[in-house]
């Protein structure tokens, strides 16, 4: 199961509802998911945390390239 773009509102974090996302995200257990896989910003320490104490464990370096725009036809 992929999980993308988990954002709590600044004002609102530290209430539950990012745990209480993913737990409802875990349910794809019961539809036959063995894994949740998540990418997160390298540079959100805190969202790594956050990850961590549910349990996530770091697993993979990723990388990305900004392509050049298309010429014009």
């Amino acid at each position: 199961m992929q999980v993308e773009a988990v954002h709590v509102r600044a004002d609102l974090r530290s209430n539950g509802l990012g745990t209480a996302m993913m737990d409802w995200a875990a349910e794809g257990r019961r539809n036959g998911a063995e894994l949740v896989q998540l990418t997160s910003n390298a540079k959100r320490d805190s969202a790594h945390r956050f990850y961590q104490r549910l349990g996530f464990e770091a697993s993979h370096i990723g990388f990305k390239r900004a392509l050049p725009p298309l010429a014009e036809r």
